[in-house]
């Protein structure tokens, strides 16, 4: 194979790119948008665009002088508009020219700053749908300049040819699609009608779509967007908001919340799911630029903790990225993001002071989102934590009605601590709150920064044993040689045995054993087996006296009473066992396979020992 002779440029000689025309419109066409659908927004785009350029031409045309009509009968798609149109010299500048310099971009975007697209170079979507683009238009700035005729090819080739004005009497674009076989999903009358009012249903400009049966005239945008409506009461307009927001999203909204920030043009609406979501799942939102949609996934419009509300916004500074799918990420939109913010609290705010059968249903869906909002948030804090529910030993309950019952409110570090706990504090007059789940414990303990008179500390084993009645000096003489077998029984699990009174007399023990006991004394048993090793000197660094369990013995209670009185070392042993393996469950975090092999055990010699003594 022989390569043809290529010209050689002296040493450090400038070259320029070689540029496969043919392959740069597939890349733009193909792989910067995300589905064929975009082509009929960005042609819907460029007729915004052209019909803004002619209303600053003429400010005094009526309102509904200019618009867009849509035509597709299945063998062409066409978008015509009353735009300012282009000249000759504006077909090479916006639709012909691919790259430009950087002073001159930035002039020309300067210039364009109150349109959506930018340049031409949305047309080029159409490839996606087409093999060629079709392009007609007459300028209304320069009247006496004659048509001109553009097509464009997927190859990146041209043509441009100049045409009487009879070509075009009136000034405006149309733009003609011959769709290829394989874009028939898209380009069908019916998917065209559905796309335009997919895409332009806010838009300013009328828009209407004619199939070739019935005729031009059908809307695509007949009314406005709700929140530019006039209702005749503040009761019918929240309806109309609501009813729009469950259209848009397929949900009644728990509530609306109407958002307005006139320094960036931003008019909408939040809609308030009725359901719990999951913490963290961010919902995407739709956001309009100028009536046109953009995204129906837009997530970045709002701070991550809004996870409790989906939005639909029409703005007129937001700038969109390239392909105008998603938002560019610069200040403007972080002055959004963090005022949206604001109006959210403020939603809550007014919904705590006048509405809190509104803030009680919203709470019981999204108490989480909130919590994590309280937790940075000292506002929200102040403003919510007495309303939020937490799991306490009076039920579920909020901080604020707990708080007048227990002027010391204790809190757990982990659920399976609670539950151990739970039944007894509440008999004993102890009000402990679940701080096991997410952000709970935190909450908690800042609730005297809202309640001084109330004050907040961790539960520690010891509080709740020395509320526990100790038994008397004979019953405690009594019960000595079983709690010495007991305790020897329970020595494979670090576990002392002590006799109290308590209620509910019904509970036959108490489980005193916290995660970080037991981790602790996996700890120190590996250390003990590493003795002399290198882990057995890292360990050993590390060791301290291990926390022991404890397993308290209810007197009250008949079964305790039973076994306590056993002279039979066995069966005294066994029964120790199975109080121990009853009260580990009964604690319900997950059992050790030794605890398992226990309470199996323990079960099988309790039933040998009653049929050796029936027998």
């Amino acid at each position: 194979m022989t390569l043809p002779d290529i010209p050689l440029s002296p040493a450090g000689a400038d070259r320029t790119f070689q540029v496969d025309l043919r392959g740069l419109v597939d890349l733009l066409s193909h792989h910067l948008y995300s589905s064929p659908r975009v082509y009929l927004r960005e042609l819907m785009q460029n007729a915004v665009d052209a019909l803004t350029a002619r209303r600053r031409l003429e400010p005094a045309a009526p309102a509904d002088a200019f618009g867009i009509r849509l035509y597709a009968d299945g063998s062409v798609v066409r978008v015509e508009d009353d735009g300012v149109g282009l000249t000759e010299g504006d077909v090479h500048t916006f639709l012909a020219t691919i790259g430009r310099s950087s002073k001159r971009a930035e002039k020309i975007a300067e210039q364009r700053a109150d349109f959506i697209g930018q340049f031409g170079i949305g047309l080029l979507s159409c490839f996606l749908v087409a093999d060629e683009i079709h392009v007609l238009s007459r300028s209304a700035a320069t009247p006496e300049a004659p048509a001109v005729e553009w097509r464009g090819r997927g190859d990146g080739s041209y043509t441009v040819r100049t045409l009487p004005a009879s070509a075009r009497p009136r000034p405006g674009t149309t733009v003609t699609l011959t769709p290829r076989a394989d874009a028939g999903e898209w380009t069908r009358p019916a998917q065209v009608h559905a796309l335009a009012r997919h895409f332009g249903s806010l838009l300013r400009h009328p828009v209407t779509f004619d199939d070739g049966t019935v005729g031009p005239g059908a809307p695509v945008n007949p009314e406005p967007a709700p929140w530019a409506r006039t209702y005749p009461t503040p009761g019918a307009r929240s309806r109309a908001l609501a009813a729009y927001g469950a259209e848009v999203f397929g949900f009644t909204p728990l509530d609306t919340i109407e958002l307005d920030l006139p320094a960036v043009g931003l008019k909408g609406i939040a809609c308030v799911l009725p359901e719990a979501v999951s913490a963290g799942r961010r919902h995407g939102h739709r956001v309009h630029v100028k009536g046109m949609l953009l995204s129906e996934q837009a997530e970045e419009i709002l701070p991550e903790w809004a996870f409790f509300v989906r939005c639909v916004v029409d703005a007129e500074s937001l700038r969109p990225t390239a392909s105008r799918e998603s938002l560019y990420e610069d200040d403007t939109l972080a002055a959004v993001r963090d005022a949206l913010a604001e109006r959210l609290r403020a939603w809550m705010a007014r919904a705590a002071a006048s509405d809190p059968d509104l803030l009680g249903r919203f709470l019981q869906a999204h108490h989480l989102a909130v919590k994590s909002l309280a937790v940075h948030d000292d506002e929200i804090l102040r403003m919510l934590l007495p309303w939020l529910p937490f799991e306490t030993t009076d039920g579920h309950s909020t901080l604020d009605e707990f708080a007048r019952t227990h002027r010391t409110v204790l809190v757990t570090s982990s659920v399976e601590e609670f539950r151990q706990v739970a039944a007894i504090a509440s008999a004993a007059g102890l009000g402990v709150v679940n701080g096991g789940y997410t952000y709970d414990r935190e909450l908690v303990h800042r609730l005297p920064e809202i309640r001084p008179e109330v004050s907040v500390a961790d539960l520690d084993p010891a509080t709740l044993t020395a509320h526990l009645d100790p038994v008397d000096r004979e019953t405690e003489l009594a019960a000595a040689a079983y709690l010495a077998l007991a305790r020897d029984a329970l020595a494979v699990f670090d576990c002392d045995v002590a006799l109290r009174t308590f209620q509910p007399a019904s509970a036959p023990a108490l489980l005193m054993d916290s995660r970080e006991a037991r981790h602790e004394r996996t700890r120190s048993q590996l250390a003990r087996e590493q003795e002399g090793g290198v882990w057995g000197d890292i360990l050993g660094a590390l060791r301290q006296e291990a926390p022991r369990a404890q397993l308290i013995l209810n007197q009250l209670n008949p079964l305790v009473r039973t076994a306590v009185a056993i002279d039979e070392p066995e069966l005294a042993r066994t029964s120790a066992e199975a109080l121990y393996g009853q009260a580990a469950m009964l604690s319900r975090r997950p059992l050790r396979p030794a605890e398992s092999s226990l309470i199996n055990r323990s079960f099988l010699d309790l039933l040998a020992h009653a049929l050796r003594k029936d027998s």
